[in-house]
């Protein structure tokens, strides 16, 4: 019950901080969108990772389901075209433990999807996975698999539109991104990048997108952690607006750059476990 409160009062926490965007800070700013979204937006996530990620997701009549999982990450630098690394094995619930899932992702000048593959301990098999498309919902919430992906500046027109202000006085650059391709996932997505002294400690907070008809769709807010030299999503939650489906990411006991091997990301590995 303790838990439940503390994670209620966190989500009310995260949702206010989106509402309370919207005073405007008068005066020019000689920056631009693609400056902004080069510096706040792609962060040093660290060599490679371990961490326990947890998500919940909720439904509109209010159901919750939560999963619980050991991460491991890795930068391939790519190698192979391969950009990075993950596997995640499951640890909660109970009846999933020992389910397992691996994704390889590669440089859009591969043109190639990600790889994917599952395991089920109660099968005893790995099964590929497909991404048909970056739009496929990412392990069952309200981010895609294109929102968690790499998505190089140039792909999108960035427009620093204002600076906002909260009540406490700190400030936001404000961008508005517009994508360039043809038949794009969204129309575009306006984000909240905390302003700080310097590029280090500016960050994104929101994020708010829109469908391709330009309707609300949903809203991410984002919490970070500083571990060593990276930035790592500490809480994140997001909610889908027109379907009232909400997930909540929490991101506990990283270890960055501690020396993850290649081994990991095998499907010896899945079968394995945390063994």
């Amino acid at each position: 019950m303790h838990d439940v409160l503390r994670r209620s009062k966190l989500l009310a926490a995260l949702v206010c901080a989106g509402s309370l965007l919207l005073t405007g800070v008068a005066g020019a700013v000689d920056i631009t969108g693609d400056e902004v979204v080069r510096n706040c937006d792609y962060k040093y996530p660290g060599d490679d990772q371990r961490s326990t990620l947890s998500i919940t997701l909720k439904d509109k009549a209010g159901n919750e389901r939560k999963t619980v999982y050991a991460r491991y990450w890795k930068d391939m630098k790519g190698k192979d075209n391969v950009l990075d690394k993950m596997v995640l094995f499951t640890i909660f619930p109970p009846d999933a433990k020992g389910a397992a899932f691996m994704r390889w992702a590669y440089a859009a000048d591969a043109n190639k999807n990600a790889e994917q593959w599952i395991y089920l301990p109660v099968l005893r098999k790995i099964r590929r996975v497909s991404v048909r498309d970056l739009s496929d919902s990412f392990l069952g919430s309200d981010l895609t698999y294109g929102d968690i992906s790499y998505r190089p500046v140039e792909a999108d027109k960035h427009e620093l539109i204002r600076i906002d202000r909260d009540k406490q006085g700190q400030q936001y650059y404000v961008v508005v991104s517009t994508p360039k391709e043809d038949d794009p996932q969204y129309s575009k997505r306006v984000s909240w990048f905390k302003r700080a002294q310097d590029w280090e400690g500016c960050v994104k907070v929101r994020v708010d997108y829109f469908d391709t008809k330009g309707a609300f769709l949903k809203r991410q807010m984002l919490k970070w952690q500083k571990v060593g030299p990276a930035w790592v999503w500490d809480k994140v939650f997001v909610q889908n607006v027109q379907t009232f489906h909400s997930s909540f990411f929490e991101v506990s006991d990283v270890v960055i750059n501690g020396g993850v091997s290649d081994d990991w990301f095998t499907e010896r590995r899945l079968r394995l476990g945390l063994k």
